[in-house]
């Protein structure tokens, strides 16, 4: 049977895989399905609640720390876990108030949920076994772009209106997979790590209850403080501001391609009845391409001779090209309309295997730039590597919400040309920033 540790690593994967089964095939579809509502009381946007999911996420950040410390991480994902249920069930049967409500609650859940993973598999982790660990979590957290796609593929395949029925089996399938996610984590078992504290804690027999929360309390707070000041000081370095170009098309990307592009295919009008199914299908081989994309830079990277700046530069170009042919197939018009299809007429006429070959060249592209992304701040910023990535996730956060929130009122052929030029600018940079290193490493030498 395998030790405790690796237990604990398999039960984290599986709960986020059935977790974000249902968000991320939420989100892939989210616009369409509001769009199809035929509540004539409803008038939120799909885009504006992710919107201000990843805006509340960003700032939520600075405070989760502190909530992981006190109640510890168990609680605290499974208590994001229900957060995050509580956003899909409000599709079932939506309301305004309730769909803009939980997109605030699931902000702060994700924060508390991806601080909680961080915590949980350092503490189930040695420096022999973090990478193995990690790897685990991360292929099995990246299937969960497959499942739930597949389901909307079978289920609106040849379909040109999501009935209520249809809305509400799909959401059903998607509530139970994320309370499944949720309720993994109330069968994790204590790390050695979270022992030893809790026996120390044990030992100290004057203290109340009250009085051990109120000292780990003020110990996270003091923590959370410290942490913050180094944030800021990072926010200051020549390195981080290079890079800030590259992490904000990140954040660009991640929109575009988990909320925009899918919306843009189902609302295609010479797709016909296979748009809608097309959704899936595209949502299913970003996915791929972000397996492939994770594996296959991931080995070549353990390689000193393959740099960087070639995964940078092969992304960029991925990218290019993704953009290139979605701005020949899909119509100009397709992000912004509401209720009817696409009128426009695109330069080619649109092709579904271009539309899923962008599919996979979006998430290959976004693969190589987060990759790399996290490689480059783990080298520089090796000794501070936390607050660092926190830097890295504000900003991309930051702006994927705003990019979401402008996603519904620009037409596609701008959002396209705002992603070519800051991944131009991002590449740059990134180039910038490597070279800067090499120059150190250089120096050091002489």
């Amino acid at each position: 049977m395998a030790d405790r540790s690796t237990y604990n690593v398999v039960i984290l994967g599986v709960g986020f895989l059935f977790i974000f089964t249902a968000f991320t095939t939420c989100g892939n579809v989210e616009q369409t399905v509001v769009k199809s509502l035929k509540n004539s009381t409803f008038s939120g946007s799909g885009y504006h609640s992710l919107g201000i999911i990843y805006g509340v996420f960003s700032f939520s950040n600075l405070l989760a720390p502190t909530v992981v410390t006190v109640i510890g991480a168990k609680l605290t994902m499974f208590f994001s876990g229900l957060l995050y249920s509580g956003y899909i069930a409000v599709f079932i049967m939506p309301s305004t108030w309730s769909f803009y409500l939980t997109s605030v609650l699931i902000g702060i859940g994700a924060a508390l949920l991806w601080t909680a993973q961080g915590r949980f598999l350092v503490e189930n982790s040695e420096a022999s076994t973090i990478n193995r660990n990690t790897g685990m979590f991360w292929a099995l957290l990246q299937c969960s772009m497959l499942f739930g796609n597949l389901y909307i593929y079978l289920d609106w395949n040849g379909k040109s209106e999501i009935s209520d029925s249809s809305r509400r089996n799909i959401f059903l399938f998607l509530l139970v997979a994320s309370i499944l996610g949720t309720l993994s984590f109330l069968v994790l078992r204590t790390s050695h790590h979270e022992e030893e504290m809790l026996s120390e804690e044990e030992g100290q027999l004057l203290l109340s209850t009250r009085t051990m929360y109120k000292n780990r309390a003020n110990t996270a707070l003091q923590d959370t403080r410290t942490e913050f000041q180094t944030i800021l000081r990072l926010l200051k370095t020549e390195t981080i501001m290079l890079l800030s170009p590259c992490m904000v098309y990140s954040g660009l990307e991640l929109s575009f391609y988990s909320g925009v592009y899918g919306t843009c295919i189902g609302a295609t009008a010479h797709f016909g009845e296979a748009a809608k199914g097309l959704i899936g299908i595209s949502g299913i081989v970003v996915g791929i391409g972000e397996i492939v994309g994770g594996g296959l830079f991931g080995l070549l990277c353990k390689n000193s001779r393959f740099r960087r700046t070639s995964v940078v530069f092969l992304g960029m170009v991925v990218h290019f090209i993704a953009s290139y042919l979605i701005f020949l197939n899909i119509p100009d018009d397709a992000p912004v309309v509401g209720e009817s299809t696409t009128q426009k007429n695109p330069f080619l006429s649109p092709s579904a295997s271009i539309a899923l070959l962008c599919s996979f060249l979006l998430g290959l592209g976004d693969s190589c730039f987060n990759t790399q992304l996290y490689s480059i701040l783990g080298y520089v910023y090796a000794e501070q590597s936390t607050p660092a990535f926190a830097v890295f996730k504000f900003i991309q956060s930051v702006s994927a919400a705003v990019a979401f929130f402008y996603s519904g009122y620009l037409l596609l052929k701008w959002q396209l040309l705002l992603l070519v030029i800051l991944g131009f600018t991002g590449t740059l940079c990134f180039f910038v920033v490597e070279r800067m290193q090499d120059f150190s490493m250089d120096s050091q030498e002489y």
